[in-house]
């Protein structure tokens, strides 16, 4: 399930970029202590998630961010977008009248389909449903991409547009326990942090994310479609735009 993004977008430094505050970092605390650890030589030793969204699926770069997150194996993992299989399904939702639960049923298979297509592109993936899938994937030093429709119909989530792939990436992130989340999304984002609130409001991200987001307690970045050759030094330290929220500043 994806949604279009705009071209291009500044974000501007606003106030509130600082360092999180300490309920943030107690929940993560938490989360480290209990999250299960992966068997590998980097110092990092969380599992990091990449939001590849839909959008880019026509994209030059897209092969290169494959590449990139394939350099991580085992310790990094992908969420697809619906892309083109998700427009299809908005497209004939207003043409049949089918209600929003079918929609969201079926924009998650589009995730599925886009995540597919990316298996096929690189030798590194491997297509994952279930928590048991995603640890022997990473496991085997594969690249789980992440088939939504198992855990996020378990989970009972809202069967609403109003929860893209943006929001399963968060949830996943905290059903997993992981470190980082990455969104990987069109335009330059050259400040150190930006609001979520502000990302909402310019339709880069859906409504429902800030929640999944804070209840995740993981670290969120954005990264443009030309940083895949970053990634390596951006899970080791903070380079990209971090997605915070203001009540998190001091």
């Amino acid at each position: 399930m994806d949604k279009a993004e705009p071209a291009a977008m500044e974000l501007v430094p606003a106030e509130f970029v600082s360092q999180r505050a300490g309920s943030r970092h107690q929940r993560r605390a938490h989360l480290a202590a209990r999250a299960p650890r992966l068997k590998r030589g980097s110092s990092r030793a969380r599992l990091a998630i990449v939001k590849l969204g839909g959008s880019h699926a026509n994209g030059p770069h897209i092969k290169d961010w494959l590449a990139a997150i394939a350099a991580e194996a085992g310790a990094i993992m992908i969420v697809p977008g619906g892309g083109p299989f998700a427009d299809a399904v908005r497209s004939a939702q207003a043409s049949m009248g089918y209600d929003d639960s079918a929609a969201h049923a079926m924009a998650l298979m589009a995730m599925a389909q886009f995540g597919r297509a990316l298996q096929s592109l690189n030798p590194a993936l491997r297509m994952t449903a279930s928590r048991s899938a995603i640890s022997r994937a990473l496991k085997d030093g594969k690249v789980p991409v992440w088939s939504p429709e198992t855990m996020a119909r378990a989970a009972a989530l809202p069967e609403t547009w109003a929860l893209t792939s943006d929001s399963l990436a968060a949830w996943l992130a905290g059903a997993l326990g992981a470190g980082c989340l990455v969104l990987v999304k069109h335009g330059r984002f050259e400040v150190p942090a930006v609001d979520v609130r502000d990302l909402v409001a310019r339709g880069v991200v859906d409504p429902l994310f800030p929640r999944y987001l804070k209840e995740s307690a993981a670290r969120a970045w954005l990264a443009g479609p030309t940083d895949s050759a970053r990634l390596a030094e951006g899970l080791q330290r903070p380079i990209f735009p971090e997605i915070v929220a203001r009540d998190e500043a001091t």
